[in-house]
């Protein structure tokens, strides 16, 4: 902790008394101190009884006063800082005049000589940390005190509570003896939580809750640094409301969920999720939708609605249970199977491949939402990822292996999958596709009456048949969601095809071929849709493309 502040002309560390919720002393130079400097140092001056939002740039000290309030030789005070993100380094020091000096008297010359100044102040307290933590201590009115704050990681905030009256009542509610949340229950999507009462819930429990909070991160030591932490994530939450406040509660046990875009009711965000729950005064909850085999972590915050100020249990964490391996279905060689995985009831399956070849080739077409396969030979993992298109997986074992194959859906919507296992590569079902299955719209083609679209080929000889359908605007977001990537022509209205046409070309550089719908209607969005067969007969449904007509030529 720096001493430079000692080196200062006495009058200006005087000023920190000039506040006027602190009695300063009262003899005529010291108001005259008030008078000229009280407006330029007011910012300097902490508050007493009041909480206090303080921003710290990096690697740069804040400093604060204070003095308290005379009339005994001795009075309580407490300081309470909150870090709402990195740790920071706070310290407390004590200035006491000589002996005979009252805080107000200003002789420059004196105060200058370090060797002087320095006998004249203590370090009271020091912390480095991002935990909440409190200072109590005994005042002498006699006594100037300094607060230092630095933030030695990066540009942050803090918030300090100075009080004087520790007799009628805090600003912070009450902890119990023993903070910890106890994990009393652990389903496959559920954890049951339960927590000792807060003495302030027994006193008033008026404008006073729990709120819990679940997330896949870490425990947060703060509703401070859980809203800090969640607004750095990119998640957006309106600029007046606070995790404290419940204006978005609309009834208890209503749960948030806080996403990348939105506060909303019920939304997921892509890089997971935090949830806030409310329940009043009941000290118990059972978590639910959660997802199987993963660990949250949890808070549970004590908050008084009326000042928006709350006191954090100390976090746990716990893992889901595994979720039951479901009854494998067999897969035959040659034989394509069709998946369809609940996003909500069942988001598991399991399909059972037993060799008979050393080499075994897995393909799967994705459909339809997201999946993630995990493939597993006499039980050890040869394979996992998300799936994307159409994908292979060719495995090298020995005779007889036993090969499981589990499909998890990744999302809450219906998923769907095809899957084929052969030892039979040379002879694919599935047409041979392209580098890409997107479909290329020219904008300068672009007329009232006709759009050109274009898509890449392969070296083999294949049928292409290109679909249209008008749609409104309101309706794209559901077209593309809703789209079934496995589904052929059988399921399009007749008046939906434009054409079918067959081409390759063995240099691939050049497999690329373009189409001009035409009779179509003026500032008009249509949907276009390429289907790919190959010899089997399966198709292979490229990315859909909407395009909207001119208005005006």
């Amino acid at each position: 902790m720096s001493w430079l502040w000692l080196y200062l002309p006495l009058h200006l560390l005087m000023a920190t008394c000039l506040c006027h919720s602190i009695k300063a002393p009262t003899t005529s130079s010291q108001q005259s101190f008030k008078s000229n400097l009280f407006d330029f140092y007011h910012s300097s001056i902490l508050a007493d009884g009041k909480e206090t939002t303080i921003h710290l740039l990096k690697d740069i000290p804040k400093r604060y006063y204070f003095v308290l309030e005379e009339g005994r030789a001795l009075a309580p005070f407490s300081i309470t800082v909150t870090p709402c993100d990195v740790p920071i380094e706070w310290s407390i020091l004590v200035y006491k005049p000589p002996p005979g000096k009252a805080p107000g008297d200003h002789d420059t010359q004196e105060v200058s000589k370090s060797h002087k100044a320095s006998s004249l102040v203590s370090t009271i307290f020091n912390y480095k940390g991002n935990s909440v933590e409190t200072y109590m201590g005994m005042s002498s009115h006699s006594a100037l005190y300094l607060l230092e704050f630095l933030s030695t990681e990066r540009d942050t905030h803090i918030t300090v509570y100075l009080t004087s009256d520790t007799t009628s009542g805090h600003l912070y509610p009450e902890l119990p003896g023993d903070p910890r949340i106890d994990v009393i229950g652990i389903g496959h999507t559920t954890v049951t939580l339960a927590w000792k009462h807060s003495p302030s819930v027994l006193q008033h429990s008026e404008g006073i809750q729990y709120c819990l909070l679940v997330n896949e991160k870490h425990n947060y030591k703060s509703l401070c640094a859980a809203e800090t932490a969640i607004r750095s994530s990119g998640m957006k939450l309106p600029p007046t409301v606070a995790l404290s406040l419940s204006p978005y509660l609309l009834e208890p046990q209503q749960v948030m969920i806080l996403s990348n875009s939105e506060l909303s009711i019920i939304n997921k965000a892509s890089s997971g999720e935090v949830r806030q729950v409310c329940m009043g005064t009941k000290n118990t909850y059972t978590v639910p939708n959660l997802s199987p085999n993963t660990q949250y972590y949890f808070d549970v915050f004590i908050v008084n609605l009326l000042t928006n100020a709350s006191a954090a249990y100390t976090g746990t964490f716990a893992r889901t249970l595994e979720e039951p391996e479901p009854k494998a279905t067999e897969l035959k060689d040659g034989k394509v199977v069709h998946v369809v995985l609940d996003g909500k009831k069942q988001k598991f399956y399991s399909l059972q491949y037993q060799a008979r070849h050393k080499k075994i080739h897995f393909t799967f077409q994705l459909c339809r939402g997201q999946i993630r396969v995990h493939i597993t030979r006499n039980g050890k993992t040869v394979a996992s990822e998300n799936l994307s298109g159409l994908r292979y997986f060719s495995l090298k074992g020995k005779l007889l292996d036993i090969y499981s194959v589990q499909l998890r859906s990744t999302e809450e919507y219906n998923s769907s999958v095809k899957v084929l296992a052969s030892p039979h590569f040379h002879k694919p079902l599935f047409p041979l596709l392209p580098e890409s299955l997107k479909i290329k719209s020219f904008s300068k083609l672009r007329t009232c009456r006709s759009v050109t679209i274009a898509w890449l080929g392969t070296q083999e000889e294949s049928k292409y048949c290109v679909y249209r359908k008008r749609i409104e605007e309101d309706e794209i977001w559901r077209e593309l969601q809703s789209a079934d990537r496995c589904s052929g022509p059988e399921s399009r209205h007749k008046s939906e095809k434009v054409l079918c046409k067959y081409f390759y070309d063995l240099n691939l550089q050049r497999a690329v071929t373009t189409e001009t719908i035409k009779g179509l209607e003026a500032g008009t969005l249509y949907l276009f849709d390429v289907y790919l067969f190959g010899p089997s007969g399966i198709p292979v449904r490229y990315h859909s493309k909407v395009v909207k007509t001119r208005k005006k030529c």
